[in-house]
């Protein structure tokens, strides 16, 4: 309604503007459905790089779009103006620093000294025509073709210079937008509500659709995501938002706890998380793997189960078929063969070993006659496939323990649900991880997405005191991203609502964990808080001048934030302290652990509901309490890795249990006899060995990130200029980011231009002027690997007919593509 009020007030009859009044009073207690929002006034954006003259809009500095101007006329420094907000009235203006006195004064001659007060501005709708003006940069990676970017620039306009640049070829857009919380610091200003709204969300809501109209035509339609996090204030608006811009997308939102403390509501729940949503464009889905955090807690290792079958089943006479003798060399422990089976009436002794052989039969621990759980058959095609494993040999050892892959295990190996690194000397798979997909949850709950230790304390590693409210967990948007780009390599991920930069980070943290070469654009403003602004206006400053914008946020945070993390030194030259946090994992060969329980003298006596409160509390609660039955003598559980032996006199049966109970490692022994202790300890360990475990794998803060990004300033140009070729260096940094930005972005020294330019490193040449195509072609002949061209030119037949004898894999028509591509700046 904010555009109904302006115009109601134009209106100089006071009865018919009252009449009008009424109407639109009556309209709003009219009930709505759906999310119907008022469109707001045309945002505006200030022109700092363009010259005031005739006919202009312009603003005054000491206090931008306050007041708002039209220019009729310039004259000796003097700009007469009309004011667009009452159109009766004029006024004169400053706008040169050296102003006469014979034109302000009546013919005195001299000179008097004056301030530039008026900054052009564009309305929402009015054609822009934007450069990047190279501010900063930082190369860690000399070698790397590799190239992110911030924008320090009003998000909207930077957003139709990437639509123009990258269109439909974003793999990832991830935002965190101002909450509407009437908060007013860094991170664009969050008081979203207009003093006409009669419906608060309503500013707000034109601000978000705007850009997410453009955002949408950044995203690749085929496969892509849009990530924007929100909370409580704004997230059923955002919703109904997403789901009227993006109405084929699925769209799913996920809440996470980034304050695990909780922010206190007076008088209602405190609040712990905020939340994410996600929309997922064209064939977009989630990659999940066994190394996602967000995930459910399972059992990694894959477990080889010992091939001698315990318990009652397990008597020679049960099953006699599955006694049969396994032969291995003498020599080295090698496998040789396996016998026949023995029928119940053969002894072992009749066995014929082979020469240089001995002999394994399935004899338990305590030397009773047991049977193996496959048969013959069934054992050689396992051990023809790698599903056998032989245990550990020294030399002058008479046995081996054995183990294999159950049905189960097996499918999944088939199925690549398990890693598979090869085969060892002896034939057995080597296998690691299980990679059986596991679904993450809608509720992440993880100690490392808390937005005070590892958002506000990490931050203040890289930029000492400064201030930054709010900024996001490093890893909460690490973890977020992953699952979109962790198969791809060379995504494209671009943030504009970038704050303090936590987006570039993550990216190169997701780079340093898989080597990827994934690129980053983010876009901040260079607002300052409203504390500084106070300030540095009492100081008659402006956001001209360069006091003012070096506290800006993208000059003062989000850069110097970006520049830290690369170089792993702080805002004062300091090494940072400190390791990053990574999925990736080590692997260190630990010994397993013992513990003796004495202070329970007999088990057996304990009612059932004490023995499964004893096994939960020894076990820590890895043992489940309905594992525990009357008649449990121990414990051996696939789905932990702690083994628990109840009572002493079961020993044995045990320790045939464990044979090939790699995963096992604590055992919890009750037990008074200290000699049995230490017996069980000696054969375990022989048994078993050592295992690898892993730990997570951390890279220190003070290497930096192995990267190179560039910081530019979106500023705007003069059309005229642009089509009469004035303007080239100025658009270059357009042009290399438009094939691409690959490599250090190229520069031209000197005043004269060439009539054509080939940069070999950034693959991508331009023709500019036509009389120099024929020596222009013939070095691109000889030319590798230039995959993008752009020809200045007039002609739209004679521009086609030199793109397509030159056949290169893009080719644009300039100034008309990028000046079509500006001409209209407005949306639906």
């Amino acid at each position: 309604m904010a555009t109904i009020d302006y115009l109601l007030n134009k209106i100089i009859n006071p009865e018919l503007r009252a009449k009008l009044q009424s109407e639109i009073d009556r309209i709003h207690k009219q009930k709505r459905f759906g999310l119907v929002f008022e469109d707001h006034l045309p945002e505006a954006t200030l022109l700092y790089d363009v010259e005031v003259r005739r006919g202009q809009k312009v603003t005054l500095k000491t206090d931008p779009l306050k007041q708002k101007f039209e220019v009729l006329n310039i004259s000796n420094g003097i700009a007469r103006c009309i004011s667009l907000d009452e159109t009766e009235e004029q006024t004169e203006i400053n706008v040169a620093d050296l102003v006469s006195y014979d034109n302000l004064q009546g013919g005195t001659d001299g000179y008097s000294f004056g301030v530039n007060e008026l900054i052009p501005y564009a309305d929402f709708g009015d054609p822009i025509y934007p450069y990047l003006q190279p501010l900063d940069k930082i190369k860690n990676a000399p070698d790397a073709t590799l190239w992110h970017e911030v924008i320090e620039a009003d998000n909207y306009h930077a957003l139709q210079l990437l639509a123009y640049l990258y269109p439909g070829q974003v793999d990832c857009i991830y935002i965190d937008p101002p909450y509407n919380t009437g908060a007013r610091d860094w991170k664009y200003n969050n008081d979203y509500v207009d003093s006409n709204d009669s419906y608060r969300h309503s500013k707000w809501l034109s601000m978000m659709r705007k850009r997410l109209i453009l955002a949408k035509k950044l995203l690749n339609p085929q496969d892509s995501v849009l990530i924007v996090t929100i909370d409580e204030k704004e997230y059923n608006h955002l919703g109904c938002l997403l789901e009227e811009l993006f109405s084929g997308a699925y769209i799913q939102m996920i809440s996470s706890v980034i304050n695990p403390s909780g922010s206190s509501r007076k008088g209602y729940f405190s609040r712990s998380d905020e939340y994410i949503y996600y929309i997922f464009i064209g064939n977009a889905k989630i990659q999940k793997n066994n190394n996602d955090m967000l995930r459910p807690p399972a059992i990694k290792k894959v477990r080889w189960h010992g091939l001698l079958r315990g318990g009652a089943t397990g008597k020679r006479k049960a099953r006699p078929n599955l006694f049969y003798p396994i032969f291995f060399h003498v020599k080295d422990g090698r496998y040789h063969s396996i016998g026949n089976s023995l029928t119940i009436d053969q002894n072992p002794d009749e066995i014929e070993i082979p020469d240089g052989c001995f002999m394994v039969l399935p004899i338990s621990s305590r030397g009773e006659e047991a049977t193996w759980e496959i048969q013959p058959a069934t054992f050689i095609e396992k051990l023809n496939k790698g599903y056998i494993k032989f245990g550990k040999w020294k030399s002058g050892q008479t046995k081996r323990s054995i183990s294999h892959l159950q049905e189960g295990t097996m499918v999944a190996v088939e199925k690549g649900e398990v890693e598979v690194f090869g085969k060892d000397a002896e034939g057995t798979l080597i296998l690691g991880n299980s990679l059986k997909p596991i679904t993450p949850m809608t509720t992440w709950v993880q100690q490392s997405h808390s937005a005070g230790d590892m958002g506000t304390t990490l931050l203040t590693k890289f930029l000492s005191n400064r201030p930054f409210p709010f900024p996001k967990s490093l890893y909460a948007v690490h973890d977020t991203l992953r699952f979109f780009v962790a198969n791809k390599p060379n995504a494209l991920i671009v943030d504009f609502f970038a704050g303090s930069g936590t987006t570039l980070h993550a990216v190169n943290l997701l780079n340093a964990e898989d080597g990827g070469n994934r690129r980053c654009i983010m876009v901040t403003n260079n607002e300052v808080s409203e504390a500084e602004e106070r300030n540095l206006k009492a100081k008659g400053k402006t956001p001209a001048d360069e006091e003012w914008k070096a506290l800006g946020i993208a000059r003062y945070v989000t850069w110097p934030r970006t520049v830290a993390s690369v170089s792993g030194t702080d805002v004062n030259g300091k090494p940072i302290a400190g390791e990053y946090l990574t999925y990736l994992e080590n692997e260190k060969e630990t010994a397993r652990k013992f513990k003796k329980i004495t202070f329970l003298k007999d088990f057996n006596n304990l009612t059932l509901s004490e023995r499964k409160d004893i096994v939960s509390e020894l076990s820590k609660g890895k043992i489940a309490k309905n594992k525990v039955t009357d008649d449990s003598k121990y414990i051996v559980d696939e789905d932990t890795d702690v083994a628990i032996l109840l009572d002493d006199t079961a020993a044995a049966d045990w320790l045939d249990e464990l044979e090939s109970a790699d995963h096992v490692r604590t055992f919890i022994i009750i037990t008074q006899n200290n000699r049995l202790f230490t017996s069980l300890k000696s054969q375990i360990t022989e048994m078993l060995g050592n295992y690898n475990a892993t730990e997570p794998k951390t890279l220190p803060m003070s290497e930096g990130f192995k990267a190179n990004v560039e910081f530019f300033h979106l500023g705007f140009l003069d059309k005229n200029a642009i089509a009469l070729n004035r303007q080239f260096k100025e658009i270059l940094p357009l042009l290399w980011l438009k094939a691409g930005g690959i490599g250090e972005r190229p520069s031209l020294e000197g005043e004269s231009l060439s009539p054509y330019v080939i940069f070999t490193k950034n693959r991508f040449a331009v023709l500019i002027e036509e009389y120099a195509y024929c020596s222009f072609a013939k070095e691109l002949s000889m030319s590798e690997n230039i995959d993008t061209l752009f020809i200045i030119t007039n002609s739209t037949p004679g521009y086609q007919e030199m793109i397509g004898a030159l056949k290169p894999k893009c080719g644009y028509q300039l100034y008309r593509d990028y000046l079509d591509n500006f001409r209209i700046n407005y949306i639906q």
